[in-house]
């Protein structure tokens, strides 16, 4: 058992995990009670609309709404709250990029470097772009281990390349980047990377001066927040240069017939009502997460995965990948059983966990297979969701022979 299975009964926090194997945070993680109460208020006695009202309740909430703003900022080390734009989730955020910034700066001719690994919602508004703008798309490989392999980008890199876009911690097999590495080499050429941060930032410390990358997106979800918001965090000179994603309200400065003129960033980014509830729940995860510390969720974690692979390498029917040191997700194969049914059986014995692609379907071609079974673990996980896992698997094995 971890040190932090030992001092909380987290698990309790949470009302929809109950006894149930939960495995598959990496999907979406359950949301503890204090995320459920701020929402369930927000929507209560604290709802209001945000920026347009002149009355008490509105101007709180709008208090709320943009101290949330600080708050995210603080959480992933940027250098202003101006930097944060609020969006719908992570895939929002990369397709404001794409649209934005490379639709915007790319040519004929200029190049796209992605990896191997990336989820589909990193490679096909990379490829709308470039397809718009007449530019190529190159893949970094990977190591044997599953890591995007930076030897490789560092060598096939050239100055042709002006976005890189590539995944902090891969959602099917785990591996985590060297993102200053990354974008060390990026700059090195003067591209512009990009860092989709969804399996990271609710498990490591992120921080924007040291990774030194351009635009971080990530989703609410995933850190124990609601669905329908996410964060795209960009250096402040770049959103200054890049014209607005969508048009509507609150995004404007004057509008007649005749000409439109634009609220500076972020405001430019935010057209429309905006998701304040769910603002305000994103604010309410990052004080639960940051109340237990993400140092302590990370090794917590990173000790389940270990214990887990280490009982699922004893049987020789199962094909395990990624490397030894994932962030929480293990990915793995029953030989001569496809991946939903493994899951369904599992589920029959009450454990969760995801079967299929995982929209990474050019990473299951590299890896030879049409899709994988994923246990995915959260800061709720403890012990009994390893040993029923490991004991559904026997149970898998056994009806199949």
């Amino acid at each position: 058992m971890t040190n932090l299975a030992q001092g909380l009964r987290l698990r309790d926090d949470f009302p929809g995990v109950g006894d149930w194997h939960y495995l598959d945070s990496a999907a979406t993680a359950q949301k503890p009670q204090a995320v459920i109460d701020a929402i369930a208020r927000a929507y209560g006695a604290d709802y209001a609309t945000v920026h347009r009202g002149v009355y008490e309740r509105s101007a709180n909430m709008t208090l709320a709404y943009e101290a949330a703003r600080r708050k995210v900022a603080q959480f992933i080390g940027a250098a202003s709250d101006a930097e944060i734009i609020y969006v719908r989730g992570a895939t929002e955020g990369i397709n404001l990029v794409a649209h934005s910034w490379a639709g915007t700066q790319l040519k004929a001719g200029d190049r796209i470097l992605l990896s191997t690994l990336e989820h589909h919602s990193n490679i096909v508004p990379w490829q709308i772009v470039a397809e718009q703008v007449g530019a190529q798309i190159d893949v970094v490989p990977l190591t044997q281990d599953g890591c995007i392999d930076l030897d490789a980008m560092a060598a096939m890199i050239t100055p042709a390349h002006k976005m890189v876009a590539l995944a902090h911690v891969s959602n099917v097999l785990g591996s985590v980047l060297d993102c200053r590495r990354a974008a060390d080499i990026t700059h090195g050429v003067g591209a512009k990377i990009l860092i989709d941060g969804c399996q990271a930032v609710p498990r490591l410390d992120v921080d924007m001066a040291a990774l030194d990358c351009d635009f971080y997106v990530f989703s609410a979800h995933k850190l124990y927040g609601p669905t329908g918001i996410g964060v795209l965090w960009a250096r402040q000179e770049l959103l200054e240069k890049m014209p607005p994603y969508q048009g509507g309200g609150s995004m404007i400065d004057k509008v007649t017939f005749e000409k439109t003129s634009y609220a500076p960033a972020p405001t430019r980014f935010e057209a429309g009502t905006p998701h304040i509830t769910g603002v305000v729940g994103l604010s309410a995860a990052i004080d639960y997460v940051q109340a237990i510390g993400l140092d302590a969720i990370h090794a917590h974690e990173c000790a389940l995965v270990a214990k887990a692979r280490s009982a699922l390498e004893d049987l020789n029917s199962v094909r395990l990948f990624g490397p030894d040191t994932s962030a929480g997700i293990l990915s793995f194969e029953v030989q001569g059983v496809h991946p939903h049914d493994v899951g369904t059986i599992l589920d029959e014995g009450g454990v969760a966990i995801r079967a299929g692609h995982h929209c990474a379907q050019p990473l299951m071609n590299h890896l030879g297979v049409e899709a994988t079974a994923r246990a995915s673990f959260g800061l709720y996980s403890d012990d009994s969701d390893v040993d029923a896992l490991v004991q559904g698997l026997a149970r898998v094995r056994k009806i199949f022979g």
